[in-house]
């Protein structure tokens, strides 16, 4: 398993605002709707997400910084380990604070999880993680939303997928009953035919008439939750940019905070003139044509 520093490029005790901007850096590169057919990126995306999701919160840093590739097991090898002091505690043989697993090597490919409950004779009884591929629309990436599952057994289970998901994001949906393990939803979203997204931030066109731009005017931008109205200066320029603040997408569990809209001219020119609305034009021709001189 790759280590999840060298995924993002930072070394071990980089701050919270470090991974934070190795990560977006990372994201905006590889992102599918940027790198559309290169199954390369698409992989390396999932990856740069799984170690954000693990080195962006706390605790799970704080497992794998210690376990490494057995973090998700941490729980259950801390657990074995505190069964295992015990047992030998009631033998006599170990002193308090003692580890009864000093001195065991973990190498040539061994690993620590599998060796802990071997050497207990214990089986791991917990029912396994079942992964759902889960593909939803940008609008729902936007608001949250809802998938019913089809478990094992003809069950059905209703799940919820938060707002700020983006593809590659993982949905942990706690174990529930005793046969039941947790449940992992791996989301993608589905390509929007008018925003792209980067991050928590959407960028698209907009058509503005000629006129418009030439002289000023106001346009209706839409966004994933209505319309607002942009003021265009006068001679605004084709592929100018303006950036709608608090348009964007919703940030994973901060649904409050929300990234930008940056919207870029698309000068729209006429046609079907008319015989009067031509002559116009061929006098600014003229002009144009004057001040060069």
């Amino acid at each position: 398993m790759p280590n999840y520093y060298e995924v993002l490029g930072v070394p071990r005790n980089s701050s919270d605002k470090d991974i934070r901007a190795a990560y977006r850096k990372l994201a905006r590169q590889h992102h599918p709707d940027l790198n559309r057919g290169n199954k390369g990126s698409e992989e390396k995306f999932k990856l740069i997400n799984e170690a954000y999701d693990v080195l962006s919160d706390a605790t799970k840093r704080g497992k794998y910084d210690k376990y490494g590739d057995n973090w998700a097991h941490a729980d259950r090898i801390q657990e074995a380990e505190a069964q295992a002091r015990r047992q030998a505690g009631s033998r006599g043989t170990a002193s308090p604070g003692a580890d009864p697993f000093a001195g065991v090597e973990f190498g040539g490919g061994a690993d620590m999880f599998e060796h802990l409950f071997r050497t207990m004779g214990q089986e791991a009884r917990r029912p396994p993680t079942a992964d759902y591929p889960v593909e939803i629309a940008l609008e729902e990436a936007f608001n949250g939303a809802s998938r019913m599952l089809e478990l094992p057994g003809g069950r059905r289970l209703e799940v919820k997928i938060p707002p700020g998901v983006e593809t590659g994001s993982r949905v942990r949906i706690p174990a529930s009953g005793n046969r039941q393990g947790d449940i992992h939803l791996h989301v993608t979203v589905a390509v929007h035919p008018r925003f792209q997204r980067q991050g928590r931030d959407l960028y698209c066109e907009i058509d503005v008439p000629l006129e418009d731009a030439v002289l000023g005017g106001e346009v209706a931008v839409p966004t994933l939750r209505s319309r607002v109205a942009l003021t265009i200066p006068p001679e605004t320029q084709n592929g100018q940019r303006f950036r709608l603040a608090g348009q964007g997408m919703p940030v994973l569990n901060q649904a409050n905070v929300k990234g930008d809209l940056y919207a870029s001219v698309k000068v729209r020119l006429p046609t079907g003139l008319s015989p009067q609305e031509r002559e116009l034009f061929q006098q600014l021709k003229g002009l144009r044509a004057a001040r060069r001189r």
